[in-house]
């Protein structure tokens, strides 16, 4: 092979400073403008799951009252669902698919009172900021006073 055929194969081979600078660039502002998009689609998606796990412990509950005559006590809470708490004869849980309670999305144990001050109990999360009330991501998720 030929210099002269070598050199042009060799400048041809990469790519040059500025073509990637420019790549770059345009994967910035790509980021840029699907960024919050994304964030917003996760925050979202962490109080969806609220709903649907509290729905499903609400489901758990109900099932505990029909064999028990009365929801768990704020003192004995959601741990009766998966293990008999004492007074409670006609126990024939656990009530929930796995042997433990989930956490709420931000990873917090679920609020609740029984009696509640928003119905017969009151089940719910505190949202991101783990205090009651707040908007958007920080809002509180379920029946919890507010």
């Amino acid at each position: 092979m030929s210099s002269t055929r070598r050199r042009h194969a060799s400048a041809e081979a990469g790519f040059t400073l500025i073509e990637l600078l420019v790549v770059l660039v345009i994967l910035g502002l790509l980021a840029a403008l699907a960024g919050p998009r994304v964030l917003g689609y996760l925050s979202s998606a962490r109080s969806d799951t609220a709903k649907l796990q509290i729905e499903n412990l609400s489901q758990a509950l109900e099932l505990y009252k029909l064999d028990n005559g009365a929801y768990p006590s704020t003192a004995q809470g959601l741990a009766a669902l998966v293990a008999a708490p004492s007074g409670a004869p006609s126990w024939r849980g656990p009530y929930l698919t796995k042997a433990e309670l989930p956490k709420d999305p931000w990873g917090r144990d679920y609020v609740y009172r029984s009696p509640g001050q928003q119905g017969p109990f009151d089940l719910g999360s505190l949202g991101s900021d783990g205090t009651p009330g707040g908007q958007g991501d920080a809002a509180d998720v379920g029946n919890i006073a507010r």
